[in-house]
């Protein structure tokens, strides 16, 4: 658990357009590093880029290297699926499977993987809500629908899930932006505590949040009008 991220001179294109130019930054393994910037700028691009997510795109391409601690992501034979558990996803918004039950919510990408042993599938469970801070508020009703808890409470639901395949990374976009003030200080705790075990990456709007929450800042910033996204500046966030 816990890897390093380093990003070697990675530039992003869909078809002709590039959104991203020239980006060289390190990720430190079990701390946090935010990546600010405005709209547009090209940093939710350079995190859907860790772990291969803008691949959905049609035109989608990188050139340059990044790597997870010494394997290159994008490397010829790499499985997308693969690097997809290694380096989980957090988004914008809590996307839990709406009917089906917390519990297993928590263990779908087990079952894809598939792990069958009710006891197994449990025992993931129970570990990934604590985990998350969960368990104590869903323990009585892990059968009911995912999709019937709060807002904050299903963002939490997403990162258990997440955490449940062990990944080496987590990648969190904006995981707030969608959360009341006390369901953003729940994910803002969450997130010290998981740094103890994972490598984090949080893109966020909010500059008070990330010197809450994280070690590192990556500044990104448009070089033009119509000009790609690139690294402005990366350092220590108390800085």
């Amino acid at each position: 658990m816990a890897k390093r991220l380093d990003l070697k001179d990675v530039n992003i294109y869909y078809g002709s357009f590039q959104a991203v130019a020239g980006v060289s930054l390190s990720v430190l393994p079990r701390s946090v590093t935010a990546f600010i910037g405005p709209s547009g700028c090209g940093k939710t691009t350079v995190l859907r880029t860790l772990n291969r997510m803008h691949e959905v795109i049609p035109g989608a391409r990188v050139e340059g290297k990044v790597m997870l601690d010494d394997d290159d992501i994008y490397a010829s034979g790499i499985d997308p699926v693969g690097v997809r558990r290694a380096i989980g996803m957090v988004f914008q918004r809590p996307n839990p499977f709406p009917t089906m039950s917390i519990r297993d919510n928590v263990v779908a990408g087990l079952k894809l993987q598939g792990v069958r042993n009710r006891k197994v599938l449990d025992d993931t469970a129970e570990y990934s809500l604590r985990g998350a801070n969960l368990w104590d508020e869903v323990k009585e009703r892990l059968n009911k629908p995912g999709g019937g808890l709060s807002g904050g409470q299903q963002q939490r639901l997403c990162i258990a899930r997440a955490i449940a395949v062990q990944p080496d990374v987590l990648l969190m976009d904006e995981p707030c932006s969608a959360l009341d003030p006390i369901s953003t200080m729940a994910i803002e705790d969450l997130i010290a505590e998981l740094k103890q075990d994972y490598t984090i990456v949080i893109v966020t709007h909010n500059m008070q949040q990330a010197a809450r929450v994280s070690e590192r800042t990556a500044f990104f910033n448009l070089s033009g009008v119509g000009k790609p996204g690139q690294l402005v500046e990366i350092d220590d966030t108390e800085k």
